[in-house]
């Protein structure tokens, strides 16, 4: 009679990185996925996080006032990695898609929800469709990091989603990553060392005046002219010695800047300033396990900047 056939393996558990990890079918590449589910519902706001109901539309607390938003949100991450000859290939990824309800406003005779995504919060989306938020992009091989993830410039636990708000000026903060390309050196027991090419765009351009436009109101509320910023010619340059032990995390980063005006008038014939570099210095401290209770911390981070704000 024919033999059974043995059944097939179709999930083989990887257990060379830790749990969760499991074989592509096929392959020799190790996957893990991940994520989560969220519904929010805030009351007494005109949106979600951006704005309370305090001024504005928002504060006016009349019939275009909403007096709830809604968001559902799903966070997803897929982490591989590959072992090869020349070490360990990991691609990471991690994104959110939300869904918010739009803020309220008048237009014309008529009123109106907006479908614009608020500014500097591109994971949050507006009624007209959703939005999704790209938070981590990066391949990593051999100390190398390529992609998008948090500045080196940043604190270990900057930011959201660490329930953590760095708004230190100069601080980074950089809760949506940023596109870098970084090397670190691991020296041992700990210690190590990062440098790091880091994209200025998203988050590290600051005001450059061109003061021909500056008015005495303005300046009373600190405009000083009209901001002109030229096209980026460099990008940021990061360096990070970092020290992660039993007691505690110790970190020093400096960041050196390239800032780049626009032309004194319209067109190119009207002549620039010249570029002129600025630079950031911040140190940032954890104590581990002190004796308040077990897995309480201390974390302290102070930054001084100098046209790298």
């Amino acid at each position: 009679l024919p033999v059974k056939a043995k059944a097939v393996e179709y999930v083989r558990i990887c257990s060379l990185y830790g749990a969760g990890f499991f074989y592509i079918p096929g392959t020799d590449t190790c996957i893990k996925l991940g994520g989560y589910l969220r519904a929010d519902y805030a009351f007494n706001t005109n949106s979600i996080y951006t704005a309370g109901r305090y001024s504005g539309v928002g504060g006016a607390n009349n019939q275009l006032s909403n007096y709830y938003t809604t968001r559902g949100r799903l966070g997803f991450n897929i982490d591989t990695r590959t072992a090869t000859e020349y070490g360990v290939v990991r691609a990471y990824f991690d994104s959110t898609m939300s869904w918010t309800s739009g803020s309220y406003s008048q237009n014309g005779l008529g009123t109106a929800y907006s479908g614009a995504s608020p500014v500097g919060n591109p994971s949050d989306g507006g009624i007209a469709g959703g939005s999704l938020g790209v938070r981590h992009a990066f391949i990593q091989f051999a100390g190398f990091t390529m992609g998008k993830t948090i500045s080196q410039f940043d604190a270990p636990w900057s930011a959201y989603p660490g329930n953590n708000f760095d708004g230190l000026v100069g601080g980074g903060g950089t809760i949506t990553g940023v596109n870098l390309f970084a090397y670190t050196a691991q020296l041992g027991n700990g210690v190590s060392f990062t440098i790091s090419a880091e994209d200025q765009t998203a988050y590290y351009t600051t005001n450059i005046w061109n003061t021909a436009g500056a008015t005495p109101a303005g300046i009373v509320t600190g405009v000083y002219g009209a901001n002109s910023i030229a096209g980026s010619r460099a990008p940021d340059i990061v360096g990070k010695i970092g020290v992660d032990q039993a007691w505690g995390v110790f970190q020093v980063m400096a960041a050196a800047h390239n800032n780049q005006p626009s032309y004194y008038g319209a067109t190119e014939v009207t002549g620039h300033p010249d570029d002129k570099w600025g630079f950031a210095v911040q140190g940032a401290l954890q104590i581990k396990n002190i004796p308040t209770g077990a897995g309480d911390d201390i974390k302290v981070q102070a930054v001084y900047t100098d046209g790298a704000s």
